[in-house]
């Protein structure tokens, strides 16, 4: 960033983070399908290939034309946001901003070339200033992530699954993509509140933006602790008909419900990695070419085996206890054959001409 871009900071001094890789903060399940897509050779040539048949060129003319461009002298105080946020995350080239009029509050980064960020008045309107700059540091972090790439492409298929509607099957692949797409996105916009948070590092004013996203500009009437019991209520409630329901409910979306939003960024904001990083240690943007896709998918599916082991959705705990019996019915079908083939009567004395093989409890066996 230049010295000008470097002189908005912000009112109350925040920490900085030099070089960090945007795998800091990133969800476990967006960040396996990162480092994936960025191991792939010429990827990104594929995909900005495509921006002859995207609408981004059309997609910025009109926010050029038809929307207020952010800078020094329109919504200066935006600007400074979004310069510190950059100046936060070491984003070396400034995204631009836009602000469009719409009532509903809504922001997005997308963007094949170069990520745009287009903000609503709904949005400004409804958020204070620590409000907003969660807001906007949620946006340069998925410009950071790269996500602006795969949302733009999302809303292209999603667009042409609509035109190719009558099409036999067609609309079937294409509705198959998008669907994995929006389970995809709706990770990487947990990814997003997580920079948010790093950039206007203020756990309440997250809690409060979201809050209003879901109940509007009234936090008299409103508070932080019972909006979170309610995403452990949705969580926790019903049976496996509403977890069927809670499924088919998330399926058309490409954010995850707001409580949920709000109960996943407290727990990350408790957690180790989050101090680790307010500390200075964190993964850096040069070593993310070494990053190992095999450890992030691996990773990921901890994360999605620990998800289903602690959850208290009704289906969720179904499936933990499947899981647990069969490894429990593995576990006494495996005994079973080893007695039945002589293995069942104790370790065997060692071979007087061989060595002793060590188990991992650290008892002398001798190999079968």
């Amino acid at each position: 960033m230049t010295e000008k871009d470097q002189g908005s900071v912000p009112s109350r001094q925040r920490k900085r983070f030099p070089g960090i890789s945007s795998r800091a903060y990133e969800h476990p399940a967006d960040r396996s399908a990162l480092v994936a897509l960025r191991k792939l050779s010429g990827f990104d040539t594929v995909f900005k290939a495509l921006s002859g048949l995207l609408p981004e060129r059309s997609l910025r003319l009109l926010f050029l034309s038809d929307s207020v461009r952010v800078s020094d002298a329109q919504f200066s105080h935006l600007n400074d946001m979004l310069r510190d946020a950059c100046y936060i995350l070491d984003l070396e080239k400034v995204p631009p901003m836009y602000v469009t009029q719409d009532p509903k509050p809504n922001a997005m980064c997308i963007g094949l070339d170069e990520p745009i960020i287009l903000v609503t008045t709904g949005l400004v309107e409804l958020l204070d200033e620590e409000e907003m700059r969660a807001v906007v540091g949620h946006e340069v972090g998925h410009a950071l992530s790269g996500h602006s790439v795969y949302r733009t492409v999302l809303l292209f298929l999603t667009g042409l699954a609509l035109k190719v509607a009558w099409i036999p099957l067609g609309n079937v692949a294409i509705m198959a993509i998008v669907t994995a797409l929006r389970e995809w996105f709706r990770k990487s916009e947990l990814s997003a509140d997580r920079a948010g948070l790093l950039v206007g590092q203020d756990v309440q004013a997250s809690m409060r933006g979201l809050m209003k996203i879901a109940g509007g500009n009234h936090l008299h009437e409103m508070n932080v602790d019972a909006f979170l019991a309610q995403a452990d209520e949705y969580e926790k409630s019903g049976d496996l008909r509403d977890s069927v329901l809670k499924i088919l409910n998330v399926l058309p979306r490409t954010h995850p419900f707001t409580t949920v939003r709000a109960a996943e960024l407290r727990k990350w904001s408790e957690s180790r990695d989050f101090q680790r990083i307010m500390d200075g240690h964190y993964p850096k943007r040069s070593e993310d070419k070494d990053t190992s896709v095999t450890d992030s998918f691996r990773e990921s599916a901890g994360h999605y085996a620990d998800t289903v082991r602690t959850s208290k959705d009704p289906l969720m705990k179904l499936v933990g206890d499947i899981a647990g019996g069969a490894g429990d019915l593995a576990g006494d079908l495996g005994g079973k054959l080893r007695s039945a083939f002589g293995g069942g009567q104790g370790p065997k004395k060692p071979d007087a001409t061989g060595p002793e093989e060590t188990t991992d409890d650290g008892k002398g066996q001798n190999e079968g």
